[in-house]
């Protein structure tokens, strides 16, 4: 834990222990020997695991593995470190990934007109509650322009039209590019992402909706729901792809709802779930415990 001298814990400051810890993520086809060729690996390096969290999925075949480790002789090289692993994982045909635990993803948010969830996301993370950096804000609107700056944080207007929308994403995808974006958050940003763009940027960016996709489409989602009479309101977290809010599930929440509540009330309980579910899909992503399987997600928690 990082602690600061008024003793409030920060992510801010960096220990000279916490430097030696990595984050260890694998997807392959499920065999024996799959733990074992991990374990040894780090125990031939001198290197002692602080969380393993596996799965085998046995309808795909696929198992799952997240090792929090640290190193205890000294500072690692993180280079050095993968290269020595491509061995075990070219051995087991492995997709993983492997990376320092304490340095934050570098999270881009975008933005259109509905802010509670960019109010959120900017609030949570200067009170050091996220595992991300910030690098900008994007928006096809100024709206929240002040906001963001309040913040210390730089705010990009990308206005989007259908005449402009393919020279946008281009511009989208060069800030993604030149700031070393690591994932992108869509808080509420009201443009449908091209094709291309979901292709470059695949199990990078993250969406919140309302769950009443499919049941309630369209404009209108809570006044749908309350002239229906729902008793259950919620938001699910996904990852985008080109089926429009078919990605992978990361996070789902829900409140319950009564008679009393007119559409605005639905709408105002609405906001809160949409925070509650994006935030832990955020954080999830961030601390690399959200493993893609197929149109499904495994989440360590």
């Amino acid at each position: 834990m990082r602690i600061t001298t008024d003793g409030r814990p920060t992510l801010s400051t960096v220990t000279e222990n916490e430097r030696d810890q990595f984050l260890l993520t694998i997807v392959c086809s499920d065999r024996p020997g799959i733990v074992y060729g991990v374990s040894s690996f780090l125990v031939q390096r001198e290197c002692t695991i602080v969380q393993s969290q596996q799965y085998g999925d046995p309808e795909t075949g696929l198992f799952f593995m997240r090792v929090h480790f640290e190193g205890i002789s000294g500072e690692m090289d993180l280079d050095s470190l993968r290269e020595a692993f491509s061995w075990v994982g070219d051995s087991f045909s492995m997709d993983w990934q492997l990376r320092r635990a304490h340095e934050p993803e570098r999270m881009l948010i975008m933005v259109s007109r509905f802010g509670h969830c960019l109010n959120d996301l900017l609030f949570r993370h200067s009170i050091g509650a996220l595992p991300v950096t910030i690098p900008a804000v994007v928006s096809n609107h100024r709206d929240f322009e002040g906001l963001v700056e309040s913040y210390g944080i730089p705010f990009i207007h990308l206005p989007v039209t259908p005449e402009t929308k393919d020279s946008a994403e281009g511009s989208l995808l060069e800030i993604v590019r030149s700031e070393r974006i690591d994932f992108v958050v869509l808080a509420r940003y009201m443009q449908v992402l091209s094709n291309a763009v979901c292709a470059e940027l695949q199990g990078r960016v993250i969406n919140i909706h309302h769950s009443f996709l499919p049941s309630f489409k369209g404009a209108r989602p809570y006044h749908q729901a309350h002239s229906r009479g729902v008793k259950l309101i919620g938001a699910t977290a996904h990852y985008v792809t080109a089926d429009l809010d078919e990605g992978p599930i990361i996070e789902q929440e829900i409140t319950r709802v009564n008679h009393s509540l007119d559409a605005k009330d639905l709408e105002a309980a609405g906001r809160d779930v949409e925070c509650r579910a994006l935030t832990k899909a955020v954080t999830w992503h961030a601390e690399s415990r959200v493993l893609l399987n197929g149109g499904r997600t495994v989440v360590f928690t």
